[in-house]
């Protein structure tokens, strides 16, 4: 642990007995692992928060893609709007007319004779 052998731990626990005695020695052991696990809460907490920033900013970077893609589109659709109206607009119309009328046909009917014999009155 720490890289620390046995030995070195037995040392320190001993020191500390000495030095603190055996009534203030399990306080003692209470707040430095109340120490250790705030650092490791804090540690976790800037983790977590880093993390989030850095899918902020992956989000952002999402976002201006689209952006300049949307931002892409509606220049070329702006483009095409620009080139149809330079177009004459009449011609256009007469078009559309030309295409909406129905085409038209003479039929031509044979006269047919019919014989009196054929009239049932």
């Amino acid at each position: 642990m720490f890289g620390m052998g046995f030995t070195e731990i037995l040392m320190i626990a001993v020191i500390a007995i000495i030095f603190l005695g055996p009534d203030k020695l399990p306080k003692f052991l209470v707040d430095v692992a109340k120490f250790f696990k705030s650092v490791k809460r804090a540690i976790n907490e800037a983790k977590v928060n880093i993390e989030k920033e850095v899918q902020i900013s992956e989000l952002k970077e999402e976002a201006l893609e689209y952006r300049q893609k949307f931002t892409s589109a509606t220049s070329q659709i702006e483009n095409s709007i620009k080139l149809e109206l330079e177009e004459d607009p009449m011609a256009e119309v007469e078009e559309i007319k030309h295409s909406k009328e129905p085409k038209r046909e003479v039929v031509k009917f044979k006269k047919k004779k019919i014989d009196e014999d054929e009239i049932d009155v």
